[in-house]
């Protein structure tokens, strides 16, 4: 059999030989490239000297084989996933975890480590900033994942993780198949009153997607939905947002509850191994924030005052839901169309207006290129000779201005029921000067696919999220460091999402806006009187926004930092959000406890405050902008070789306050929210 990652992949950039890979390539791979890593590992510990050279750049140098297969399989088993994908995600990622540990927790290796460590305070060992704090970053690696314990404790540890693997693995399996049950398929369109055609013919492919007839309507991995805006029957909405907050907690075969607990069982125990009192301080000690108490003192400024602003914007809502339907009860599932109502009233918005303005190709291409290009003298050329992961994948080479190579980006755009639901970023090759590799990035969003020969248009909300995950995007691309450890988004978790959040501003820079929104149909350009209006809105539905994403990081910390599993997971969630002062039915929890993958699955335990952690100073950075000149190379320049090209090899917050030249504060970030 011939297997195409049996090898380093010899095509341009490295990228993966797609056209060859079959499912079954997988696990023949896996086993070769840790058994390849595992030798280099031994070759390391077999040199009797240690030095910097044979030791911590052999380690960055190792495991390349193994990097290449597990890029390919997380890409594949979250964008395009099957029955025997999800059957090797159960067996491989054990086994990966398993891998690392035994890499982690070696003595030997640690012994090295320590050695180095002594040479450098010494004075014998004298290494440049980036090697210096490759070292540190190493040892820091080592303790935290259990260098420092007892065999035994060591032990333990390692089957924790193990199991933590699986049960992640089947938590994410759950909710992929628990909102594919849940998608609702309607015979007609005689309860979709409200929406316009290309929505209804989008509905119409889902459902063809499905091999199903009439009208499917999926879920999404949030608590909400884009029809909530526009469909006017209220028991449809009522029944499509309960289908939402009833995913993985109905008592079926993917209903995660008892996931959810074995997983925070453990990592409960894990957190006391280390001498923490819970899983929330072992975590943080190693982000940005530092504890849960300096959290807690940023989120209990915003709480009470977002709570505030969205009993305020229900009352105006109501308003509207009485004059339709004759009363003041105002429910979740009727926020989004009251709010788009009193958008248009108070604003002369609608946002549906927007959206034949906003063809897929032309956002991409004509304002996220577009402002990459301005910004940092990026440009993308298609290369559709290339062949990607799905044959949905758009595929660009990128370029610098002076023509030099920049990587590769892949772009996949579209919804699908092999897909995980949301928006997010990831690589398939790491940039490395040290390896002599460039990145290759993938976007995936989850865009209705038309049907065919009908324009892919965007929501206002979509448009500002791939503004935002090519912000990640530009942070792998950007990458200019020597290794592999410190490439693109290898930072503190509660800093990774800075630079999309900032990349989000570019979406209404007039320059960029009149380059990109311009009706399908018509070719009329969106009037620039568009921004001011867009702009005005800034702050309106930020009680209701701010609400919802604090319910859920809150959640987060609560589950993470509790002195027992709770055995009710929906009496905790209540109450945890209570004692916030967030208990406010008409606004849900952005994620219930049962399908809250972030934390579950997706690596944002105790992690998921990181979000508007990270706006703190992102709004400073977009008021740095803003008065340096906006979108100008210089500053792309500055924003690029002082922050985005340093990934993780300079501490984040350094790199922050070297940008703005101050500490940043809250208020900006309170004053764009309209929370001061």
């Amino acid at each position: 059999m011939t297997n195409p990652l049996f090898a380093p992949s010899t095509l341009e950039y490295s990228l993966p030989d797609f056209a060859n890979l079959k499912d079954e390539h997988f696990a023949p791979a896996f086993d070769r490239a840790t058994a390849a890593h595992n030798l280099e590992i031994q070759a390391i510990l077999e040199q009797l000297q240690v030095t910097f050279e044979n030791t911590l750049v052999a380690l960055e140098k190792s495991g390349g084989l193994l990097s290449q297969v597990m890029h390919v399989f997380y890409n594949k088993s979250s964008s395009d996933t099957n029955e025997q994908i999800q059957a090797l995600e159960k067996e491989l990622f054990p086994r990966y975890t398993a891998h690392n540990d035994a890499i982690l927790l070696n003595p030997a290796l640690f012994e090295r480590l320590t050695k180095l460590e002594q040479a450098q305070e010494e004075g014998s060992l004298s290494l440049d900033p980036e090697s210096q704090r490759l070292l540190a970053k190493y040892l820091e690696d080592f303790r935290f994942a259990g260098a420092e314990l007892s065999e035994a404790q060591r032990d333990r540890v390692k089957e924790i993780n193990e199991r933590c693997s699986t049960l992640e693995s089947e938590f994410d399996q759950k909710v992929l198949a628990d909102a594919n049950d849940l998608a609702l398929n309607l015979p007609d369109d005689s309860r979709l009153s409200g929406l316009s055609k290309d929505e209804l013919s989008g509905l119409r492919q889902s459902a063809a997607d499905r091999n199903q007839t009439g009208y499917t309507i999926p879920l999404l991995n949030y608590s909400g939905h884009p029809l909530l805006a526009s469909l006017t029957g209220r028991e449809l909405r009522h029944e499509l947002m309960e289908r939402t907050l009833s995913k993985c907690s109905r008592g079926n075969e993917n209903d995660t509850s008892s996931v959810i607990k074995e997983l925070l069982t453990l990592r409960q125990e894990k957190a006391k191994l280390f001498g923490y009192a819970n899983y929330s301080e072992y975590v943080t000690a190693q982000q940005t924030a530092k504890s849960p108490k300096n959290i807690h003192d940023v989120l209990r400024r915003i709480a009470p005052v977002a709570r505030k602003n969205a009993e305020a914007e229900a009352k105006e809502l109501a308003k509207f839901l009485k004059a339709e339907t004759g009363t003041e009860d105002l429910q979740s599932w009727d926020w989004d169309r009251y709010t788009e109502q009193l958008r248009a009233e108070k604003y002369a918005i609608d946002t549906a207006v927007l959206k034949p303005y906003f063809e897929l190709k032309r956002v991409l291409e004509d304002g996220v290129f577009f402002a990459a290009g301005r910004l940092f003298g990026l440009r993308f050329e298609r290369r559709t000779e290339l062949t990607g992961y799905h044959p949905d994948n758009w595929i660009y080479e990128v370029f610098y201005e002076d023509d030099s190579k920049a990587g590769l980006y892949l772009f996949d755009p579209f919804a699908r029921t092999s897909k995980h639901g949301g928006a997010w970023m990831n690589n398939l090759v790491d940039q490395s000067d040290l390896l002599g590799k460039l990145p290759i990035v993938v976007n995936n969003l989850n865009i209705p696919k038309p049907a065919a020969g009908n324009p892919a248009l965007m929501t206002f909300d979509e448009v500002n999220t791939l503004f935002h995950e090519f912000g990640h995007t530009l942070h792998g691309m950007l990458s200019k460091v020597t290794y592999p450890r410190f490439s693109g988004t290898n930072v503190e978790r509660d800093f990774v999402e800075f630079p999309s959040q900032v990349n989000e501003m570019w979406m209404l820079w007039p320059e960029v806006l009149q380059n990109y929104a311009i009706h399908h149909e018509t070719g009329e350009k969106l009037g620039l009187e568009w921004i001011d209006k867009l702009n005005a809105t800034e702050t309106f539905n930020q009680g209701f926004e701010t609400t919802h994403y604090l319910q859920a990081a809150i959640l987060d910390l609560a589950y993470h930092e509790a002195e027992s599993v709770p055995e009710n997971l929906v009496e905790f969630e209540a109450k945890a959000i209570a004692d916030y002062g967030l208990d406010f039915a008409a606004v849900p929890t952005r994620y219930k406890t049962n399908y809250f993958s972030h934390i579950f699955a997706g690596g944002y335990s105790s992690g998921y405050y990181g979000y508007i952690w990270s706006e703190v100073l992102d709004a400073a950075s977009v008021n740095w902008f803003k008065a340096n000149g906006g979108l100008t190379r210089e500053n792309g320049e500055r924003f690029s070789k002082g922050l985005l090209s340093r990934g993780g090899s300079v501490d984040s917050m350094q790199l922050v306050r070297e940008l703005l030249g101050e500490e940043p504060s809250i208020e900006p970030l309170l004053k764009r929210r309209g929370l001061l």
